[in-house]
């Protein structure tokens, strides 16, 4: 009898594993072929060569971009140099990146950058948030944009208990922020059994110098995070879920959610288009080889439109995809004035003009 139970034990265990061993690799898109898209004029941007992991433009037309985040589980390409922050300004007709300075004593040899967010004040002084991993810990990093000297100043570190894993930063006040929590364990290993089982304990919190608390959760992996043109709604990418959270924003801060749209692909950050309020997302369509990296058979990237978001039938259309040949784990696409910048975890920058 007792040889019996551990039997039926042994194979409802073993059913189990192969259940989501196969959920696993289908949410990870390990087959999924793809036919290429591509505006009629794109090029690489020289100098951004090991990733382009978040990107923000200011309505004058100056993209912040973060550089060289080493993330557990993905490749990179230059594993001793710190991270960094560029900066390109949109209106150029061939634009560049420049590596902005940093001072006021920043830590820089662990400066490890994710996701960013800029705020201006009514003086229009321009503050940049980023999402940083020094050390493999989560902290949210405060910088003040200098102009004329191209330069970042360091102005504080936020660091909170609930601050772990960070992923993506949202600001709408004066150190008031969104952020997202893109796995409950910290431990590498732990987090991937956590993707494994799909166990749905991830959050989005709001962070304020008097209050800080999780205003949403039970996301598979809440990882992209952005808010509509009149700060009525908040948009949450869940990667591993394959969907966006459409939110709505109390005047308390919380979110209740409105809709979910499923997009078929790991959805990684999230812009908004601040001429028409679209959704564009930077998306992963094969995440299998991102995880088991491969330079001859290399993830692929995609970027997709979500236009009429609020309506009952939002319409999602295909904006830029190709197989590794040219841009690999695309992560985030925002657009200024008919252009756009396509950015990846660890691999190059993409410039095109739609």
């Amino acid at each position: 009898m007792a040889k019996l139970v551990l039997l039926t034990l042994l194979g409802a265990s073993l059913a189990f594993v192969g259940e989501r061993w196969l959920a696993f690799r289908s949410s990870f898109g390990a087959v999924r072929e793809l036919e290429p898209v591509e505006p009629q004029t794109c090029v690489l941007v020289e100098g951004l060569e090991n990733g382009s992991e978040d990107i923000d433009i200011l309505p004058s037309g100056l993209a912040f971009i973060s550089n060289g985040l080493k993330y557990p589980g993905m490749p990179n390409f230059a594993p001793d140099e710190p991270g960094k922050i560029f900066l390109m300004d949109m209106n150029e007709q061939n634009p560049r990146a420049q590596e902005l300075e940093i001072s006021n004593g920043f830590e820089k040899e662990s400066f490890n950058p994710h996701g960013i967010s800029t705020f201006i004040d009514k003086d229009h002084t321009v503050y940049l948030y980023v999402v940083n991993h020094p050390h493999m810990k989560s902290t949210v990093e405060v910088f003040k944009f200098e102009e004329q000297q191209r330069s970042l100043v360091h102005l504080k570190t936020i660091k909170h208990e609930l601050l772990k894993s960070v992923n993506d930063i949202v600001v709408l006040g004066p150190e008031q922020f969104y952020a997202t929590r893109d796995h409950y364990f910290t431990n590498h290993v732990l987090a991937l059994l956590e993707m494994f089982l799909d166990l749905h304990w991830t959050y989005v919190l709001f962070y304020s110098p008097k209050e800080v608390k999780v205003v949403a959760e039970g996301f598979s992996s809440a990882n992209g995070i952005t808010v509509s043109p009149d700060k009525k709604y908040v948009y949450v990418a869940d990667v591993t879920a394959k969907n966006v959270h459409v939110m709505e924003k109390h005047d308390n801060w919380d979110l209740t959610e409105l809709k979910v749209i499923h997009l078929g692909t790991l959805v990684d950050n999230l812009s908004v288009d601040p001429a028409t309020g679209d959704i564009l997302a930077g998306c992963h369509p094969n995440g299998m080889k991102l995880l088991n990296y491969n330079p001859e058979d290399p993830p692929g990237s995609e970027v997709l439109r979500i236009q009429n978001v609020l309506s009952e039938k939002p319409r999602v259309s295909t904006v830029y995809t190709n197989n590794g040949s040219v841009l690999q784990g695309s992560t985030v696409a925002p657009v200024y004035q008919g252009k756009i910048l396509i950015g990846t975890i660890f691999h190059k920058t993409l410039y095109c003009v739609l």
